[in-house]
């Protein structure tokens, strides 16, 4: 994939976010990949709180953050958007896909996960999981996040990255 045709176009949608540390920490990741990060309301907290603030580390001016008040909403404007739901009810693996530059990714809130109703929204063939031991509910919302983000970047060469530092 060639990097200078087009700039790195790839989203974290989190529905109804509940815990500030963890979407903090998503601010952070999404600064450092070079994703949009996109909220879809009610959040469970207020985007002032100082516990956001603290897990962000000041990256919140390095990130490109939206607020949505419905799913629908987001969809609407960005009707061209593919969007891949995480969800530990789904059975394709999160490395299974071929993700594209403009794809989203789409993540529910630490204590529900992803409403019944929005796996209608979504085709089945981009509904993703990622594996974990049988006996286990779910993942960390943020180390979610990371995983499927980093993979979509990683099939994108890293696009954006640039050299590597020293030392």
């Amino acid at each position: 994939m060639n990097g200078s045709q087009y700039d790195l176009d790839l989203h974290i949608v989190l529905h109804n976010p509940e815990i500030p540390y963890n979407t903090g920490n998503i601010i952070r990741l999404c600064a450092n990949m070079g994703f949009e990060l996109h909220l879809i309301e009610p959040l469970g907290f207020e985007l002032t709180e100082s516990k956001l603030r603290r897990a962000a580390l000041d990256y919140t001016d390095l990130a490109i953050l939206q607020n949505h008040k419905t799913l629908e909403d987001y969809i609407s404007a960005h009707p061209h958007r593919r969007i891949f739901a995480a969800s530990a009810k789904c059975r394709r693996t999160y490395t299974d896909p071929d993700y594209s530059n403009g794809d989203s990714f789409l993540f529910g809130s630490e204590s529900m996960g992803l409403p019944d109703s929005v796996f209608d929204m979504i085709p089945e063939q981009n509904q993703i999981l990622i594996p974990m031991k049988p006996s286990n509910r779910c993942l960390n919302l943020a180390n979610s996040v990371g995983i499927v983000g980093y993979e979509a970047w990683r099939q994108m060469d890293f696009w954006g990255c640039g050299p590597p530092r020293n030392g």
